[in-house]
């Protein structure tokens, strides 16, 4: 009982074209039966009452009606028929018409309420207006609760729909035998056109028993748009609209085609906001986006919306655009851009994510402004939806992306940028939900399904299913099905020229002080470990392999001194370090190390592997300054440990100096191996190009590639 759930339906404001009376005219063709409603059988009157001066008319009817349900559910309920009470007042001073419907069949059981409403347009009397709203609360069904009310709510949209028809079809049939004689109530002579007396007929309440319905709230207030010219002109709701009405014809030009339940949602989730909600609303292509990313449930939608509205505030994301300046280099760096639009008239965003130097992005002006970067660009992205929807004509909701990856490789999946990378995700997700229309991808090279299978899981499965890869000799042969060859951009030999920026790698000068940036959000603080090493103790993290195929990564910065890096590997399962601590050695054994200049390939962990025997070099010894900051991986083909190893150099020793500063140097790294299992068999085909990444722009074979990669289009 505690989480039976009451359906609602809360329609837009339908707009006929024709005075209320030929509208009533049309609507009275109805009965008694009418052939043109299937579910319809039949109807009686059960009470009748009309005022003195003819202006009010109240009728009740008993309906019948034949719902298509399962023959074992007629047989349970032991009914063929199902009745309802419908009540019809009109009031033909005020020229509105009020229809209230009750279920009599199994009232005990299931609860329906209907409530409808026909009055004259605001704005143009010659015009009438309807709205409907309902109820559904299925108490008890002899077990059946749940199939019935799937039934009912299925049933009651296909004849929304199937009612606006057969009523557009009375009309014509009311225009072809004439209208002269349907015409607005006169008022007499002594009567007061402002009073009421018994001519007035109360607005119906809540279905749910509140004082007024979010439909009454609206009604009283003016319409904003002089919706009947809607379709010539380019004025709609904006974000600074709030309380305008939502009007069917208005939906379809600005929102899209939207189902009669999609439309009952949308207006339930605007008019409850509007009701209760204090602050400043998105505009209704946003609200809408809301509604699509949690599948039409309104409280879903309603709860990620607010939370939404709030981060926005927190952040000030409403002043990003006139308040954010890019920093000199994102101007100077950063490889993307807004370029032209798609086919269906998407804005297109360009990206050459190949030349995307992420960790220089992160290490010179920090994450809080690559997130402002990229929520500055997701704003443009609604600004440009929104005018391209005025421009064009038809409803512009989202935008599509063209993500070039000419120059990928193992330096992209550097853990830090994916971090990075996937918390850029998840905002979007959260606030900008359903904007991506269609991804492009142009040019991926072989390591694409490694990075697309460590991204892909966090990205929504609706959002999965837009990307396209576009490759092969004839990818613009491809790109032309998406986009129209003259806004092919010049970097893919198309006719277009771009203002998208030349990327590449970001002058370590430019990089924050180290302080500045373990300060900043947390994804490089978190990740790496800073420590110091001494002359004859280096600092060495081991990783233990215990199945070929995987990809061991790692990535650091030369804080002080130079240092000397190299990666051994054994058979042997030593024990796994990660972070290890820094050594401390005592006076003695400081200047034993400093005067010793024999070469040394021993291992701290473990002194008695002997290089050669059983320990070999897997990544050769190389020398690195001060200031030096140092990508690299390892593709595992042996089980056993791998030792990453950083030491004083065997040149430095006092032999040519007595500087005892010189033999202890300070380092700040992170390390991390990709599982093989992870990539579900794609990195097999890497490690006889892992040296050569940036020079392939090919797309993954078939064979190799994961099920979740995103489809390859094929000339046809």
């Amino acid at each position: 009982e505690g989480g039976r759930m009451v359906q609602t339906y809360q329609s837009p404001v339908r707009i006929y074209k024709h005075p209320f009376e030929v509208v009533m005219a049309a609507y009275e063709m109805r009965f008694p039966t009418c052939p043109q409603i299937p579910i319809f059988v039949g109807s009686e009157i059960t009470y009748e009452y009309k005022s003195d001066d003819s202006a009010v008319h109240v009728v009740e009817r008993k309906c019948e009606l034949n719902f298509e349900v399962p023959y074992l559910l007629k047989k349970i309920a032991s009914v063929e028929y199902v009745y309802f009470n419908q009540k019809n007042s009109v009031d033909w001073r005020k020229r509105t018409l009020l229809i209230e419907a009750t279920n009599i069949s199994f009232s005990s059981r299931i609860g329906i309420k209907e409530n409808c409403m026909y009055y004259v347009h605001p704005e143009n009397n010659d015009w009438t207006c309807f709205e409907q709203s309902a109820s559904l609360d299925v108490k008890s069904f002899f077990g059946f609760e749940g199939t019935v009310e799937k039934i009912a709510v299925k049933q009651y949209g296909a004849n929304l729909a199937k009612g606006k028809e057969i009523l557009e079809f009375f009309i014509e049939e009311t225009i072809k035998k004439g209208t002269d004689h349907l015409i607005p109530y006169t008022v007499k002579n002594g009567e007061d056109e402002g009073s009421v007396g018994d001519s007035a007929i109360d607005m119906p309440k809540e279905c749910n028993g509140e004082e007024e319905t979010s439909t009454t709230i609206h009604r009283k207030e003016s319409h904003k748009l002089a919706k009947g010219d809607l379709l010539k002109s380019n004025q709609h709701t904006s974000f600074d609209d709030p309380d305008s009405k939502i009007e069917s014809e208005y939906i379809k030009r600005f929102l899209g085609q939207l189902s009669q339940l999609e439309e009952s949602r949308f207006c339930e989730l605007k008019y409850g906001l509007q009701s209760h909600h204090k602050g400043k609303l998105p505009n209704d292509a946003h609200l809408l986006r809301f509604l699509r990313a949690r599948e039409f449930d309104v409280p879903k939608a309603k709860e990620m919306l607010l939370t939404s509205l709030l981060w926005r505030k927190q952040h000030n994301v409403d002043q990003i655009l006139h308040e954010w300046q890019r920093p000199p280099v994102v101007r100077q760096f950063f490889p993307g851009c807004w370029h032209h639009a798609d086919k269906e008239g998407r804005p297109l965003y360009l990206l050459r994510l190949g030349h995307l130097d992420m960790k220089g992005l992160l290490r010179s002006m920090g994450m809080q402004n690559v997130v402002k970067l990229c929520l500055s660009t997701c704003e443009e992205g609604l600004n440009r939806a929104e005018e391209a929807t005025k421009t064009l004509g038809v409803p512009i909701s989202c935008w599509s992306a063209l993500l070039d990856l000419d120059g990928l490789s193992m330096r992209h999946l550097w853990r830090p940028g994916v971090q990075a990378l996937l918390k850029i995700i998840e905002i979007v997700e959260a606030h900008y939900p359903e904007t991506m229309g269609q991804v492009l991808v142009v040019r991926a090279p072989r390591v694409f399904p490694v990075l697309w299978t460590l991204i892909s899981p966090f990205i929504d499965e609706k959002t999965r299913n837009k990307f396209v890869i576009c490759g092969g000799e004839n990818m613009n042969e491809e790109l032309r099905k998406f986009l129209d060859e003259e806004n092919i951009p010049d970097f893919l030999d198309g006719p277009s020229l771009t203002e998208v920026g030349p990327g590449g790698h970001i002058p370590k000068s430019l990089y924050l002080p180290v302080d500045e940036q373990k300060e900043d959000d947390g994804v490089l603080s978190t990740m790496y470990t800073t420590t110091s090493f001494v002359k004859g103790c280096p600092i060495e993290a081991v990783i233990n392999v215990a199945s070929t195929g995987c990809v061991l990564t790692w990535d650091f910065d030369v804080l002080k001194s130079e240092c000397e890096f190299t990666v051994y590997h054994t058979p042997k399962m030593l024990e796994e370090v990660a972070h290890p601590h820094s050594p401390s050695l005592n006076p003695v054994e400081m200047v034993q190390n400093a005067i010793s200049s024999a070469p040394t390939n021993k291992v701290h962990m473990d002194p008695s592997l002997v290089l050669g025997v059983d320990m070999t070099i897997v990544e050769k010894p190389q020398v690195f300054q001060e200031g030096d900051s140092m990508q690299g991986s390892h593709f595992c083909t042996r089980e056993g440990s791998y030792i990453l190893q950083w030491k004083v150099p065997d040149h430095i020793s006092s032999s040519t100096t007595f500087d005892f500063s010189i033999h202890r140097g300070k380092i700040m790294y992170y390390t991390e191996t990709l599982d093989s299992a992870d990539f579900r068999g794609s990195v097999a085909s890497l490690e006889s190009c892992r040296s050569s990444f940036s020079s392939m722009a090919i797309v993954a074979s078939q064979p190799s590639t994961p099920a979740s990669v995103p489809k390859v289009l094929k000339p046809e």
